[in-house]
C-alpha cells in the first residue's frame, strides 16, 4: 500500500522533504548513512520507491543503525531488501574515502 503524500504536495517537494529529512535524524550517525543516500539517489527514484524509503525512515534512528550495521536481526515487518540497499551503499561509499 502506498503512503498518502500530504495534501496536495507534489512529487518535486516530498523529494525536498525527504532529502533534508535524511540529513536531520537526530543521530548523526543516521544522518551520515541515509543523507548521502538520499542525495545520490531521491531524484531518480520512482513513487514506489520513494514510498519505501519514507516508510523505512519513520523507523527509530536506533533500531535502523542497529540493523543496518548487522547488530540485530531485521523483523519481518521491515524492508530488509533496501536496508541492505543502504548498507552497501554506505560500505561502497566508506571504502572511496
Amino acid at each position: 500500500m502506498a503512503l498518502q503524500n500530504s495534501a496536495g504536495e507534489d512529487t518535486a517537494m516530498r523529494r525536498r522533504r525527504m532529502r533534508y529529512r535524511a540529513w536531520h535524524r537526530g543521530t548523526r550517525e543516521m544522518d551520515l548513512i541515509l543523507g548521502p543516500y538520499a542525495d545520490a539517489h531521491i531524484e531518480g527514484l520512482p513513487e514506489a520507491e520513494l514510498d519505501r524509503l519514507e516508510k523505512l525512515m519513520n523507523e527509530e534512528d536506533t533500531d535502523l543503525l542497529k540493523w543496518i550495521m548487522g547488530q540485530e536481526p531485521v523483523p519481518g515487518d521491515v524492508d530488509a531488501e533496501l536496508l541492505a540497499v543502504l548498507a552497501r551503499f554506505n560500505d561502497a561509499r566508506l571504502a572511496g574515502i
